[in-house]
């Protein structure tokens, strides 16, 4: 592992000059800016964005130093090879699935854990470390909305994971954590889980959000980050049935009358991009998914048509 003790190294290494790492770090609240998204509760959450010059220094940040730090395999989010997928896949048909939720996660990380986990002593001079865990913090928490922030969350809860995952292990219980999900299944008590998670996430200076667990047992619609476990990883009904109704829509009616009923101002290809990912999202999860191969053809062909007809 390469270690800096000397400014001009980590310069060289990044590839940015010193002159304005220190600028920027000497005056944080100009890059950024407040962003208000929606959540699916009906609610919304503010988030930190930074400029981008901000958001290219924390992008080197992390795909230079950050992406060297280990981290636990239970973690399944913002890593190589990390999804939605691979954090269900490990929970199919077991008896039952515990799902628990981390309260305030970004807003609970200090700046002292950023600096000592994300940039040890061991590897960085002390004004070094100073330096990158101010480029990468904001105010009182980690910035939701810096590239940096995803990588940061899995080097600092690396040792909760291993702990947790040996725990788990030993009980044969699976476990994988998504972001701030957490997700358990086999045979066990619910009450002893959710017990030894909650006095673990304490030790790290967490809550856990208590009105977030959900216990499934194997009768039941088990979800795991959006994807059914019951019998095999797949997405669930209601999301393709509105998919299928969709691109019904679309080629019966037109795009631009089905877009106009639903309101949109965005145009056709915007659009149709949208209904790509989720197309094409359907067929990541089941490649043999009726209609699907169809769907995603039309939908390039008529992207294309559209592009054309642009160029003309």
């Amino acid at each position: 592992m390469i270690v800096y003790r000397e400014l001009s190294s980590l310069v060289r290494d990044l590839g940015i000059d010193a002159k304005t790492l220190y600028a920027v770090s000497n005056s944080l609240e100009k890059h950024y800016h407040q962003v208000r998204y929606p959540k699916k509760d009906g609610g919304s959450r503010k988030l930190s964005v930074p400029d981008a010059q901000l958001k290219m220094i924390q992008r080197r940040i992390t795909q230079v130093l950050l992406v060297h730090m280990p981290i636990s395999p239970y973690a399944t989010a913002y890593r190589y090879g990390g999804s939605t997928y691979r954090n269900a896949m490990p929970h199919v048909g077991q008896p039952a699935v515990l799902k628990l939720d981390i309260q305030h996660f970004f807003d609970s990380i200090l700046y002292t854990a950023v600096k000592e986990k994300a940039f040890p002593a061991e590897i960085y001079a002390e004004p070094l470390r100073v330096l990158l865990a101010m480029l990468c913090y904001h105010r009182e928490s980690l910035p939701q909305g810096a590239p940096s922030s995803p990588a940061i969350t899995n080097i600092i809860m690396a040792g909760f994971d291993a702990r947790l995952g040996a725990w788990c292990a030993d009980k044969k219980i699976r476990y994988t954590r998504y972001c701030d999900d957490m997700t358990f299944s086999g045979s066990f008590a619910p009450e002893a889980v959710v017990d030894f998670v909650a006095d673990q996430l304490r030790c790290c200076g967490f809550l856990l959000n208590r009105k977030k667990t959900r216990y499934i047992p194997a009768g039941y619609r088990q979800v795991v980050t959006g994807l059914v476990v019951n019998e095999k990883v797949g997405v669930p009904s209601d999301y393709l049935r509105k998919l299928r109704q969709e691109l019904y829509y679309c080629r019966k009616y037109g795009i631009a009358s089905h877009m106009a009923h639903l309101g949109l101002a965005e145009t056709e290809s915007r659009y149709l991009a949208r209904l790509l990912g989720k197309v094409n999202y359907v067929l990541q999860i089941s490649p043999g998914e009726k209609g699907m191969p169809e769907a995603r053809a039309w939908i390039l062909e008529t992207l294309a048509c559209l592009h054309r007809g642009r160029m003309g």
